[in-house]
């Protein structure tokens, strides 16, 4: 004979909120211990004034070719019999120093060449070129140099 209890039997239950409230209580204490426990370590620096730093050797300079072969180092025009003297003073103050050469639109081809030559001469490896297109504005976008013009847009439809 089996006799029932007069008190209910009850099935255990984990409730969840509870749970959660433990889970964020301990998630801010960690926190606020880690965060407790950073310090905040520097190296002290010795920051530079504002007085610039002395010029050194110049490490750029530009030659441009005029018409009638006339050469400029950084827009001072120098005797032809001076450029390869100019050069060697260049390379000697600077072996490194980077030479941008540009041509007018009426120079001559060869008076660039000659240029080009004497700089390779001296010795200077960094040579640079300054090309326009042919319109002498800016260079086209995509465009190679001696291909066609890209097509023009169509023109935009009328309004309404």
């Amino acid at each position: 004979m089996q006799v029932a209890s007069p008190i209910p039997k009850k099935h255990a239950r984990i409730e969840i909120i509870p749970l959660i409230d433990i889970m964020f209580f301990l998630l801010a204490s960690f926190m606020m211990v880690s965060l407790s426990q950073t310090h905040m370590k520097g190296i002290r620096i010795q920051l530079p004034g504002v007085n610039p730093p002395p010029p050194g050797p110049k490490d750029y300079i530009s030659i441009r070719v005029g018409a009638g072969n006339i050469v400029s180092f950084n827009g001072e025009v120098v005797l032809q019999e001076q450029v390869l003297p100019r050069l060697f003073q260049l390379h000697a103050a600077n072996p490194e120093v980077k030479v941008s050469i540009s041509a007018e639109g009426m120079a001559l081809h060869g008076d660039v060449i000659t240029v080009l030559d004497s700089v390779r001469q001296v010795g200077i490896q960094k040579v640079g070129y300054q090309i326009r297109a042919a319109g002498g504005g800016a260079p086209a976008p995509g465009g190679a140099p001696g291909a066609p013009p890209a097509a023009q847009p169509p023109p935009p439809p009328p309004p309404h």
